[in-house]
């Protein structure tokens, strides 16, 4: 006989804008329920990690970073961040979205655990709403 799996809830909060977007995506889609699109939505970050964690030896591809311009100091953070691994980054491009909104991308070559700790250091900070990494191994 299988073990049967239990159902834990969990409480997660939103800002009140992403919860409106995410409820309209998942309607589109079809979902009849938040919880199974959330649950997709984890699936999703978790293998995309894992897949980036278990990547080894030289990378390139570029680093996709949406943030909030208005966050108080998060550009010099940022900023500070590509200096400190600026031996893997090739360039930069900043884009104006909106009034607050900006999107980074950054263009990277090197090895996969440092390109790793790169996307964790920027992902981690405060005022970043997204970090997408598109990368391939050479």
């Amino acid at each position: 006989m299988a073990k049967t799996e239990k159902i834990v809830r969990v409480s997660v909060t939103f800002p009140p804008d992403l919860l409106k977007d995410f409820d309209e995506v998942i309607r589109k889609m079809g979902y009849e329920n938040r919880s199974k699109a959330v649950q997709d939505a984890v699936r999703l970050f978790i293998s995309e990690r894992k897949w980036l964690q278990e990547e080894k030896g030289l990378q390139a591809g570029v680093l996709m970073l949406l943030y909030d311009h208005e966050v108080r100091g998060l550009e010099d953070a940022l900023t500070d961040v590509q200096h400190k691994y600026a031996d893997i980054i090739s360039s930069t491009m900043h884009i104006h979205l909106t009034e607050r909104d900006c999107l980074e991308a950054v263009a990277v070559k090197g090895d996969a655990a440092y390109i790793r700790k790169l996307s964790d250091e920027l992902s981690s900070k405060k005022g970043v709403k997204l970090l997408k990494t598109m990368i391939v191994s050479l």
